[in-house]
């Protein structure tokens, strides 16, 4: 069995990452919104974990300048709990750094305890709350900021997205 291995997202895995999106959140992005993400956003960046030609685990940022917003982060619900979510975080706060970001916001649902103590480990706090933030149901968001990225690798070259393969 193949070690599991974070890397660049890339357009072969879009399909499997929406899959997972879809089974992780009550209002998903759809396959469509992760294809634009890889194809025409520019300021997006999206890790992938993936076994055995399986994807495990995502994460996504747009990195604006200095500025990095995290969109979003999910693990298969069978690899919860193994310490991916804490791997996928790691990675993308330094691609993230390495990339010119000075830090880091995110949002999240004030009801998600386990996401909460996962950025907590990672250095963020929150710093408010954001009212009836979720559509699905309403629900309120702590907003939540990580100042401390690790320093940026001299010797980082960014992995181009490949061109898609037509079937």
């Amino acid at each position: 069995m193949a070690e599991a291995e974070i890397r660049r997202m890339q357009y072969r895995d879009v399909r499997q990452v929406a899959a997972l999106e879809a089974a992780t959140f009550a209002r998903p992005w759809s396959e469509q919104s992760f294809r634009r993400e890889v194809e025409k956003n520019a300021v997006a960046r999206y890790l992938v974990l993936e076994k055995d030609g399986e994807i495990l685990g995502y994460a996504g940022a747009w990195v604006v300048m200095d500025e990095c917003h995290i969109t979003n982060i999910a693990v298969a619900e069978s690899e919860r709990g193994k310490g991916w979510g804490r791997r996928l975080l790691a990675a993308l706060m330094q691609y993230v750094s390495n990339l010119g970001a000075g830090w880091a916001d995110l949002e999240v649902r004030v009801s998600n305890l386990r996401a909460q103590q996962l950025y907590r480990s990672a250095g963020f706090v929150s710093i408010g709350k954001r009212k009836r933030y979720y559509e699905d149901n309403g629900e309120d968001a702590f907003l939540m900021v990580c100042e401390h990225l690790p320093p940026a690798d001299p010797d980082f070259e960014e992995t181009p997205v490949a061109p898609e393969e037509k079937d």
